[in-house]
């Protein structure tokens, strides 16, 4: 229950992987956080609401929302605004700060990223471009690029049309709309992202998916044998003296490594949301030792991002999952495609660092501390090739390894489908952490990995509507060789609180 003043009156943690109230030391910055968006959202509102004179406001893009002056799409009227803050219990706060501060201290990181997520105050009363057929509660009308597409993704039960009289879940079928190819641009969106409203809708209409979130003890027993694999066979190559060039090496390194540091990078994402243990502090050292058969520090940098990437999905200059416009532009065609997907591990790694860089804090620092100083001691005591074999094995983790795909196949669009997440239920789920439940993951963050498949089968009108990828290989060669995706299939939108677009989109 959020209180009217825009305070959690007691915030459900569960939500979120943990289990406690907002401290009282947090009440003010808070309610900072709230006259800040609230302010930028009435300035938006102004805005949107008379235009300057010389300001184009029309683009076939933007058609079915160009008049859209609210940041929250998913609230159409102020009819429904007392219902909808009872609804989004636990939802997560859509406020544009600056690169989250960490001069309160190590504790205070975990703190914001969960405060700020579980912080769903008022959503205002902004009108918002509705079919008048729709759910009160149903995001706006969305527009696709194309739909001549030979795809390796399932729409059954998908439906384009939603209307008052349709089963709940129909209100998220994508729909598909004829639209001219454009591979220079993203596809930018004044909508909400519809996470926060679906999780809504679920909660109201299944309370017992609450029963499923928890931690998942299981998951520190697998991400432990997994290290202690992984470097095993490190230890066990350099002994052999086997040269990291040996076929033999390449292949252990792509077939197990590759899969194994897979697993791991799945695991930290489990890790990082609190699901491993009960504690914050328990978790974080964990992802910390389990990081060890990466080869390089990656667990402490990861968590930061990737919270903002669920509480900031599609926002630009905050959520570093989004391709760069340079990227864009110079990884247009099929070998530039081709490239992106050998070499996504580096994208990923560096691109953060272009975007939205961090503040170094205590734990990144002991992140740093304790893999440096375990590459130095496999390295003395065992050689170089035991390090080449954990960075190899990470190199094939994120390039064209039949798991990797998951990281395109999950927000990337296809074949003219206008979704923004998408869900995979094959059995390469098995080795991942069930992460190809991806629409379930982002809907309810707070269910581990093993109860994913039990979520889905509580809300199946939710998510049975929905397309879905049945193919993870088939997902990157179709990236790479159809003309329906690639780096420009990605949804992007202004940060909460503007209606701003940007100029070579109007």
């Amino acid at each position: 229950m959020l209180g009217f003043d825009g305070i959690p009156a007691s915030v459900d943690w569960s939500l979120y992987g943990g289990a406690e109230d907002v401290a009282p030391s947090q009440r003010k910055y808070l309610e900072s956080i709230e006259r800040r968006r609230q302010s930028r959202i009435n300035t938006a509102s102004s805005s949107a609401a008379s235009p300057s004179s010389g300001s184009r406001t029309s683009h076939s893009r933007f058609e079915a929302s160009k008049t859209a002056a609210s940041t929250v799409p998913g609230h159409s009227s102020s009819a429904s605004s007392s219902s909808s803050i009872t609804e989004s219990e636990g939802q997560g706060s859509r406020t544009t700060t600056p690169a989250t501060s960490d001069a309160e201290g190590d504790d205070m990181e975990d703190d914001e990223a969960k405060v700020e997520a579980a912080t769903n105050s008022k959503r205002g009363s902004a009108k918002n471009t509705v079919s008048p057929t729709a759910p009160a509660d149903a995001p706006s009308a969305l527009r696709s690029r194309r739909t001549d597409t030979k795809s390796s993704l399932s729409t059954k039960g998908s439906s384009d049309a939603s209307s008052a009289s349709s089963p709940p879940g129909l209100r998220w079928a994508p729909e598909v709309l004829p639209e001219p190819q454009d591979a220079s641009e993203f596809l930018w969106l004044l909508t909400e992202e519809p996470h926060r409203t679906r999780r809504a809708a679920i909660l109201k209409d299944h309370p017992e998916v609450r029963t499923l979130m928890g931690h998942e003890p299981l998951t520190k027993y697998v991400s432990l044998a997994v290290t202690l694999l992984q470097l095993g066979l490190a230890i066990a190559f350099a002994k052999w003296g086997i040269h990291p060039l040996d076929w033999r090496f390449l292949l252990t390194a792509y077939v197990v490594g590759g899969t194994a540091n897979q697993n791991t990078f799945l695991a930290i994402h489990e890790i990082t949301h609190n699901l491993a243990f009960k504690g914050i502090r328990a978790n974080k050292l964990w992802a910390i030792l389990v990081n060890a058969p990466i080869g390089v520090p990656y667990a402490m940098m990861f968590k930061r991002y990737h919270i903002e990437h669920h509480k900031h999905l599609g926002e630009d200059g905050i959520d570093t999952d989004l391709p760069t416009k340079i990227e864009l532009m110079c990884l247009k065609n099929v070998l530039g495609k081709a490239f992106f997907a050998t070499f996504q591990i580096f994208f990923y790694a560096l691109r953060p660092g272009f975007v939205r860089t961090q503040k170094l804090t205590g734990w990144h620092i002991l992140n740093i501390g304790f893999q440096v100083g375990l590459d130095l001691l496999l390295v003395r005591a065992f050689g170089a090739t035991a390090l080449w074999y954990l960075i190899a094995s990470s190199f094939f983790a994120g390039s064209l390894h039949p798991c990797a795909a998951h990281f395109i196949a999950e927000h990337y669009m296809f074949g003219g489908i206008q979704q923004e997440t998408w869900s995979y239920y094959g059995p390469l789920n098995i080795l991942a952490y069930n992460v190809g439940y991806h629409n379930e993951h982002h809907d309810f963050p707070s269910v581990p990995w093993t109860r994913l498949p039990a979520l889905r089968k509580m809300a199946p009108e939710y998510y049975d509507v929905l397309p879905h990828h049945t193919s993870w290989p088939l997902v990157t060669l179709q990236f790479i060789l159809g003309s329906d995706s690639g780096l420009f299939s990605r949804i992007k939108r202004k940060p909460a609180g503007t209606v701003q677009i940007p100029l070579s989109d109007q």
